[in-house]
């Protein structure tokens, strides 16, 4: 369980991340409001996580579902630009999070 938590606070944080980008600097009350409501969520599933996971591997974990999942979100959504090396970069935190993955303990 503990990570499907983690992905699904993973998840939330890609979430916070988008409104917070659409709250215009807290200045928008709804995306202002997901993007707290989603921070708290996320924060306390990575928090239940942490009970049996290793503190580095769920935060990596953590921050790169966020990073990637903003990466994907912003050039989906976003019309943010794609290029070899942002992909490239993103590709490189994807293999890491493989990686932490596999060298967990089992839970």
């Amino acid at each position: 369980m503990a990570w499907i938590y983690l992905f699904i606070a993973g998840v939330l944080e890609v979430v916070w991340a988008f409104y917070m980008k659409q709250s215009e600097g807290f200045s928008r009350l709804w995306p202002s409001v997901i993007t707290i409501g989603a921070m708290i969520v996320s924060f306390s599933l990575l928090a239940v996580s942490m009970r049996t996971l290793p503190l580095g591997t769920a935060y990596a974990v953590w921050t790169g579902i966020g990073a990637v999942g903003a990466f994907i979100v912003g050039a989906w959504f976003l019309n943010e630009p794609l290029s070899l090396m942002r992909v490239s970069a993103a590709a490189l935190i994807v293999g890491g999070l493989i990686l932490m993955k596999l060298s967990a303990p089992a839970t």
